[in-house]
């Protein structure tokens, strides 16, 4: 039987973090074919050790301007055709936020798409980056090639998404104008949700708070995809989100291809 294409996106809230807590101890155990990271919050010269560029594997990073903040990281076994950074945009580029590899036909990426929960000033900079990144994913649309666009979208979609989703409708991450981008793009734009093509039972959540008894309770957010073209709807195999150990607020989602 053919291997599955193996993808896992994580936000690890800070990779040395990560490390220290086993990620990429884990990581060897994977077998994945495409990892992407968010959140790296590090520069590239401060992730010289040999473990942040696991054996086996092309190591691509997207920092910040900003130390400490942001930023992306894409590792795959297989040499990308062409790797591009960036959107095209300040909040985008300068901030680390999205970094892709091309292998022939097919283009993984690793997004980081910005938080608003810090202040309105916050949620007008994210509503800022979905106003200007919805045109590149209409132009990834028609372009004829296939799409796994990973990372944390820092959005729930629908009630099912989020444990308290009555009180969290006027909270940056479920708002009504935030829900409705993830409309269009997944009903007009045509992009899939791919772990709702497998998984639609609730409860499944990738980020916990840090207050109270989030985590031990499941008080989550499902907040972290994989959201592919069209094409690849009838390619997803299994996903499972990984909470046997906790790297960091976030939990890895691992998504099989067959690809």
């Amino acid at each position: 039987m053919k291997k599955p294409f193996r993808v896992i996106t994580a936000n690890t809230n800070g990779i040395r973090s990560a490390a220290k807590k086993g990620f990429f101890d884990w990581l060897q155990t994977q077998d994945a074919d495409v990892i992407c990271i968010q959140e790296t919050k590090a520069q590239r010269d401060q992730l010289e050790h040999e473990m942040f560029c696991p054996a086996g594997y092309h190591c691509h990073y997207f920092d910040a301007e900003k130390k400490g903040y942001s930023g992306t990281a894409l590792f795959s076994k297989r040499e990308p055709d062409r790797v591009v950074t960036g959107l095209g945009w300040p909040s985008a580029d300068t901030e680390g936020r999205y970094i892709q590899a091309d292998f022939g036909q097919l283009s993984v990426a690793s997004l980081y798409l910005p938080s608003g929960s810090s202040s309105e000033q916050a949620q007008q900079k994210k509503f800022e980056f979905l106003d200007l990144y919805l045109p590149v994913l209409k132009q990834q649309a028609k372009d004829g090639r296939d799409y796994i666009l990973c990372g944390d979208w820092n959005i729930a979609h629908k009630p099912i998404d989020l444990k308290n989703w009555k009180s969290n409708q006027k909270n940056s991450g479920f708002l009504p104008e935030e829900r409705a981008w993830l409309d269009t793009l997944f009903d007009e734009v045509g992009f899939v949700d791919a772990f709702r093509v497998i998984n639609e039972e609730p409860d499944q959540y990738t980020w916990w708070s840090n207050r109270g008894q989030a985590w031990a309770k499941n008080v989550g957010w499902r907040i972290d995809y994989q959201v592919v073209s069209p094409s690849l709807r009838d390619k997803v195999k299994r996903v499972a989100i990984y909470k046997d150990e906790r790297f960091s607020d976030h939990a890895p989602l691992v998504m099989d291809y067959s690809l």
